[in-house]
């Protein structure tokens, strides 16, 4: 399992139940490297999309512990419990865990690989990331600075040691 999330420079990821900013860029990278693949988010995550509809060409993994819950072209959860029976039908292709906040917190020590989005700036944030540079167990193996609009970001991989 991986995960993909870009947050500011105090590892904030998002505010009333959006993203902080929106860069093309990372649209686009987040687009290229989920497609095809699963996405596991929690229920707000599902809501704040476009029409509150699932991404298009990918699983759509939605945990929520509301059994009454019901969403179009997504596949419910609703236990952490549940999640590796779910995943594991879905054969070779690539997990990333995409939000919210709740959720990555529970799903990060099973995930392999972090593709996160460094912005350069500070936003006024109501959810934030554990900062991965003061966990011992997470490297950066890859980082590629960019710039759009005037906003400086990089691209930075981790990997669990």
């Amino acid at each position: 399992m991986n995960l993909i999330v870009a947050v500011d420079e105090k590892w904030g990821i998002g505010r009333d139940g959006d993203l902080l900013c929106r860069i093309s860029t990372d649209m686009k990278r987040f687009r290229s490297i989920t497609s095809g693949n699963v996405l596991v988010m929690g229920r707000k995550t599902l809501e704040s999309f476009p029409n509150k509809k699932p991404l298009p060409n990918r699983e759509n993994v939605v945990l929520t512990n509301n059994l009454e819950y019901e969403a179009e072209g997504v596949i419910l959860c609703h236990s952490i419990e549940e999640l590796p029976r779910i995943l594991e039908g879905f054969g070779e292709k690539e997990v990333f865990v995409a939000g919210g906040g709740n959720v990555y917190q529970q799903l990060l020590p099973f995930c392999e690989k972090a593709y996160i989005t460094k912005i350069k700036e500070t936003f006024p944030a109501d959810t934030h990331f554990p900062n991965l540079d003061m966990l011992p167990e997470w490297e950066i193996v890859e980082e590629d600075e960019r710039e759009e609009n005037g906003i400086k970001f990089s691209f930075v991989l981790y990997q669990k040691k």
